[in-house]
């Protein structure tokens, strides 16, 4: 059963210096090809309009970056392939200043009820140096007109171990965004990632990084900070007030199955992961010939569906659910996992009792070494 939908629009008005998702500088008429080849690409690959899904997503990009008519037809798109009403949460990311109160009607008025602002950092100075448009002052205003227009499930991402970025700095960044008291907030360490503006910088040697030390301190304040004002880690880089957490970044973490739609999107469908063609005239063209814009598929066996479900099932601060794992998989995960539960406890890295495994609060910065212990060396 296919439970979520993401949907990828790939315009902005800037390139962030350490994007390196999908994306493309926004001009209209390609806005507009782009919105007829979406739709051609939806309606090939779902059954029936009105689907019913648990969860729609909306990235970018910048989808906030669509001027008013096309805003609307994206979401009248929406509306008629799935069941919006029927919804648990609907979200659209939206860029701080792009977001103007015109746009903000058009997105309540069609059923949007979560949004995710892309925030960074509460310094001008440093969002410059990051390629990024906005300013602080509109991420204030910003939050008052969907406050003020309805909507309160509000999420900012924020980014730390950044160029030049002290602890001291950061720690203003964190004490500015909590005063907001939103229901959740994501932040993510920099990663310099090749074809950015930032790794052109690094191999130049003019871009540095913080030392992983401060990183990890950091980090450690980040959890500290959040957990004190009430707005729990429930996820390696993700915090909520308890019944906001995030339901459709919870359908990657529990493994389900979801769509993806759009230039460069990914989609997981039983057995097989599917990645999306990215270059815009490819994308376009494809979904306008076939409906079906794919650049690859990964068929995925059960080994690698029971691998997946541990290493994305332990980002969770409630860990891998044993019941789940079984109820999915008919094999015992205590059984199938053994040695290597017992050799990570016994490192200190994971607890696990009848219900669920998980991380401990020492094993979370060896997160990745623990991932790799769970691959398998036999099929299934």
């Amino acid at each position: 059963m296919v439970s979520s939908v993401y949907i990828h629009i790939p315009f902005c008005e800037k390139i962030c210096h350490y994007c390196d998702f999908t994306k493309f500088f926004y001009e209209e008429k390609m806005a507009d090809d782009y919105l007829i080849a979406l739709e051609n690409e939806i309606k090939t690959n779902i059954v029936s309009p009105n689907q019913k899904m648990k969860t729609i997503f909306v990235g970018g990009g910048t989808p906030t970056a669509l001027n008013n008519r096309q805003l609307t037809k994206l979401v009248k798109i929406i509306d008629y392939y799935f069941d919006v009403a029927g919804v648990s949460e609907y979200t659209f990311e939206a860029n701080p200043g792009d977001l103007t109160k015109e746009k903000i009607k058009i997105l309540r008025d069609n059923g949007v009820s979560r949004i995710s602002m892309g925030v960074q950092v509460f310094d001008d100075d440093m969002l410059e140096q990051l390629g990024r448009l906005h300013r602080i002052k509109d991420v204030y205003q910003n939050i008052n007109d969907l406050i003020n227009a309805g909507i309160t499930n509000i999420s900012i991402d924020l980014m730390y171990s950044l160029p030049n970025q002290t602890i001291a700095h950061f720690e203003k960044t964190l004490h500015e965004a909590l005063q907001f008291q939103l229901p959740h907030y994501s932040a993510y360490s920099l990663q310099i990632e090749p074809k950015t503006i930032f790794y052109q910088r690094y191999k130049k040697g003019t871009l540095t990084k913080p030392p992983e030390e401060i990183e990890a301190d950091m980090y450690e304040i980040l959890r500290k900070e959040m957990n004190g004002k009430g707005v729990f880690q429930y996820e390696i880089s993700n915090f909520a007030k308890p019944g906001f957490e995030s339901q459709h970044n919870l359908t990657y973490w529990n493994n389900d199955y979801y769509y993806g739609f759009g230039a460069g999107a990914h989609g997981y469908l039983p057995g097989e992961r599917i990645v999306n063609i990215r270059p815009f005239p490819a994308y376009v063209e494809e979904a306008n010939r076939s409906g079906k814009p794919i650049l690859h598929v990964e068929k995925i066996r059960k080994k690698e569906q029971v691998e997946e479900e541990m290493f994305l099932g332990l980002r969770k601060s409630e860990g891998v659910s044993i019941d789940d794992f079984e109820a999915k998989y008919q094999l015992k995960l205590k059984k199938l996992y053994k040695e290597e539960l017992r050799n990570l406890a016994q490192r200190g890295w994971i607890e696990y009792d009848q219900r669920f495994v998980r991380l401990t609060e020492a094993g979370k910065p060896f997160g990745n070494e623990v991932f790799q212990s769970f691959l398998l060396d036999h099929d299934l």
